[in-house]
């Protein structure tokens, strides 16, 4: 399925998808991926359960103190439940603890990270999503979403989305980082490291026959392109730290 393409974030969605572009106001195109019901129901089942077993550990002790432990212990069932989340989608980049543990985080429409109304406003309308019971409200509103947002998500203008990866080094052949012999442009110097990157998934006679059409602007030998087409492309993107 097509994914949709927004001119700005508020632009509408006809089809649920798994993909969510949005061009910011700097022109940064961002392909963001929206988490579906199954990975934001378990990220908040495991969220209930450290909420639980947090106030099951408190109420043991609490319950040591008598009436000012039930004070203390009905503060800390508030801050709990309305508090958890948001500290964390707020000081911990979008992430509560079970939403890290299954790669989501919450974010603005527009990509930035979620801030302190947003969130609020997003926790605070659960109560909503829960109606009439057992998240009714939530569920269907996820499943008839193209970006799976409950109510809370729309009011805010939030969206749970997953991680990005971080992204990996690649993997260049073993070579002498070189300096290249004449300016490289940007689409030169990709095409380049495209070719070193890939030189694993050709035969050695592909990769030479590759090579050689550039050995006279190298000024090399065509038997000996490929080593300097590899030892340039290790100097463009670095030593290893």
């Amino acid at each position: 399925m097509p994914s949709p393409t927004r001119s700005s974030p508020a632009a509408a969605v006809t089809a649920l998808d798994t993909h969510y572009d949005v061009e910011t106001p700097e022109g940064i195109d961002l392909h963001l991926r929206p988490a579906s019901l199954v990975p934001r129901a378990l990220a908040f089942a495991i969220d209930l359960a450290i909420r639980g077993l947090i106030l099951g550990v408190a109420y043991l002790i609490l319950g040591l103190l008598g009436q000012f432990g039930m004070g203390l212990g009905t503060i800390l069932l508030f801050v709990v439940t309305w508090w958890y989340m948001v500290l964390f989608e707020v000081l911990n980049q979008g992430r509560s603890p079970g939403k890290q543990m299954l790669g989501l985080r919450v974010v603005h429409d527009d990509g930035t990270p979620v801030g302190w109304a947003a969130s609020l406003t997003r926790n605070l309308l659960r109560f909503v999503d829960l109606l009439p019971f057992g998240y009714t409200l939530g569920i269907l509103s996820c499943l008839n979403h193209p970006a799976f947002k409950r109510l809370g998500d729309i009011a805010a203008g939030t969206l749970v989305v997953y991680r990005d990866a971080a992204p990996t080094r690649p993997n260049l052949p073993d070579a002498e980082p070189l300096p290249a012999p004449f300016a490289l442009t940007l689409t030169e110097q990709r095409a380049l490291l495209g070719f070193a990157e890939r030189g694993a998934q050709l035969s050695a006679a592909r990769r030479a026959e590759l090579a050689s059409l550039l050995a006279e602007p190298l000024q090399v030998p065509p038997e000996q392109a490929e080593t300097r087409l590899n030892g340039i492309a290790r100097g463009l993107l670095g030593t290893p730290p």
